[in-house]
């Protein structure tokens, strides 16, 4: 099979290019670059979600690199141009788990010679894989910026059970409570654990195209539905007033779930964000791969033989400055109840701002760069070493 090729200058804003760099971690790893002209430049460590790309970042790479920074944003492992990851289903799995993916990015940014970033920043799936960045190494990643969605901290091991055993889990869980509700329900990331979900995307009724921009306006400020407040517990009345791209009719596919939500070719003529163009360059990536790769992340957290990983780091809290970005209208904020306020009270002990930035829903980096650079400029010189 031939190597992929680095995407077309006219994909991409003046100054960011996009090249491979070899043997991260094993992987073939597509990157975007932009601050590479002058070297010696501090870096800053971009990490995308799901379903998105590093291309995500196009819109904020250009001033930050103004600002004196080298800006790196690869494809993540499962995703895009990044080659030496496995689709397979039933495939190494633990391949994707958070402490593998955190080695990615230490391994890259070693690459470029670096033995210590500025920041790293995550957005969606990409903040929680900055967050354990930050735990695992905050002598390498010397700042965290995590956008999207708040981390409440690593999973706790139980304590003192020598001789007095941890209680058993309930016998009812929430996706049996979600199951039973009068409007029965299922949650997302449950969804894309399964066997289906990949091929239910992947090979949608209506494409790749256009199951993309139904999904990223319903998830955007341009949906009116999306005015999201905090839920007080996971519990699943709490959870079922979430939108149904997190919770779910339980018999229906992720596709099926946004196709009603297609904007209107007037509404996508008007989509300054995410021009059709740019939109094609998601889906021509997502048509050529399928989904499986960022929806393998998701089983890692759903399966606790994986998830229990993440608890090598438990007690740790993130102590390198930090901050949290997101859009005003975004439900990721309060889609685990209690998150937002743990990483404000525990889990990020040096956190110096949370930006609930207004005209965004999840896509802020995208919806509004503007805000959102502003925002992350003022961090990076406030978390600098004076």
């Amino acid at each position: 099979m031939r190597a992929l090729e680095p995407y077309p200058d006219a994909w991409l804003p003046p100054g960011v290019r996009s090249r491979f760099v070899a043997d991260v971690n094993g992987l073939r790893m597509h990157v975007l670059e932009a601050g590479f002209e002058t070297p010696g430049r501090p870096c800053v460590l971009l990490l995308h979600g799901f379903p998105e790309l590093a291309y995500s970042w196009r819109k904020v790479m250009p001033p930050l690199a103004a600002a004196g920074f080298h800006v790196l944003a690869p494809d993540q492992r499962g995703y895009g141009r990044t080659t030496g990851w496995d689709d397979d289903y039933d495939g190494d799995v633990a391949a994707f788990g958070l402490l593998r993916i955190a080695r990615d990015a230490l391994a890259l940014v070693a690459a470029f010679g670096y033995r210590a970033v500025d920041a790293v920043i995550g957005h969606d799936f990409g903040a929680p894989a900055a967050a354990y960045c930050a735990l695992a190494r905050p002598d390498v990643f010397r700042a965290v910026a995590l956008m999207s969605a708040p981390f409440g901290g690593p999973p706790a091991l139980p304590v003192g059970t020598a001789d007095r055993p941890a209680p058993a889990p309930p016998a009812r869980t929430i996706h049996d409570e979600l199951a039973a509700l009068p409007r029965p329900r299922k949650h997302y990331q449950w969804y894309y654990s399964t066997r289906e979900a990949n091929a239910d995307m992947w090979r949608c009724p209506q494409g790749v195209h256009a199951f993309l921009r139904a999904y990223y306006h319903h998830k955007s400020a341009d949906w009116p539905g999306n005015r999201p407040h905090r839920l007080a517990a996971w519990t699943a009345a709490e959870l079922a007033q979430l939108p149904t791209y997190y919770v779910m009719d339980r018999d229906a596919t992720m596709a099926a779930t946004v196709a009603p939500e297609m904007p209107s070719p007037e509404a996508i003529a008007r989509c300054r964000w995410l021009t059709e163009d740019e939109l094609a360059v998601y889906s021509g990536e997502y048509a050529r791969t399928g989904f499986q790769g960022g929806l393998n992340w998701y089983r890692c957290g759903t399966d606790p033989r994986l998830a229990a990983e993440n608890a090598l780091l438990s007690g740790r809290t993130i102590d390198v400055p930090s901050c949290f970005v997101a859009g005003a209208a975004d439900w990721g904020v309060y889609q685990k109840p209690g998150d937002f306020e743990r990483m404000q009270s525990s889990a990020c002990t040096r956190l110096v701002g949370c930006h609930l930035v207004p005209g965004a829903g999840h896509w802020v980096q995208q919806e509004q760069p503007e805000r959102v650079t502003e925002a992350l400029l003022g961090f990076l010189r406030a978390a600098r070493p004076r």
